[in-house]
């Protein structure tokens, strides 16, 4: 899936202003929160006019959602395609790897996790989403090759549960953003253990 922009534009055609408009839009959000992004303050730091702007993005929720698709390319996802599988690393191990790689940049920038599930939670969050699952599928498929299809289809459905909830409880202040990873480890760790003592037996 191509990084949306609103309007089926992508990053490439956007260029440095749509790339600039984007910046100035991850950087608000970053230093003054999600309600703090309003199109007229974007167009003025842009120096470009708001009519520029609504012709790429059509609503304000467009724009967010757009700059945030573009920071998590470069952020989140950037190393997640260089993960290979270790020799003699346990299914533990190399789901902790590969989480750890999605969900540290989130702790470097707790501001933009925040957005994500505020964005996340709108219908239009679907895309966000989406373009996850295209980024770490791939990875995660290679370093899981060897893994029963079936356990990893319910050790998906568990995790993403857990990280739903987790994120929802740090966009409420009831958690941390360091408390994340902690909890996912503890549940990764549970859910592989058993897994791995049966393939033992």
């Amino acid at each position: 899936m191509l990084l949306g922009m609103g309007k089926g534009r992508s990053m490439s055609d956007a260029g440095d202003g749509g790339d600039r408009v984007l910046g100035i839009v991850a950087e608000i959000l970053e230093t003054e929160g999600y309600d703090a992004v309003q199109l007229r303050e974007v167009a003025r730091r842009a120096r470009t006019s708001l009519s520029t702007i609504y012709k790429r993005y059509s609503t304000r929720d467009e724009l967010i959602l757009a700059a945030l698709e573009a920071w998590m390319e470069k952020n989140r996802y950037a190393g997640v395609a260089d993960l290979h599988r270790q020799t003699g690393e346990s299914l533990y191990e190399t789901h902790m790897r590969l989480l750890r790689t999605i969900f540290e940049p989130w702790e470097k920038h707790p501001a933009m996790l925040a957005a994500y599930f505020r964005v996340r939670s709108a219908p239009s969050g679907q895309r966000l989403l989406s373009r996850g699952l295209d980024a770490v599928t791939p990875a995660a498929m290679e370093l899981l090759t060897d893994v029963d299809k079936e356990f990893l289809a319910d050790l998906d459905s568990v995790l993403s549960n857990v990280v739903y909830g987790l994120l929802g409880r740090f966009a409420t202040g009831e958690v941390e953003i360091t408390d994340i990873l902690p909890g996912l480890d503890r549940a990764v760790y549970w859910l592989t253990q058993g897994y791995e003592a049966r393939q033992r037996i």
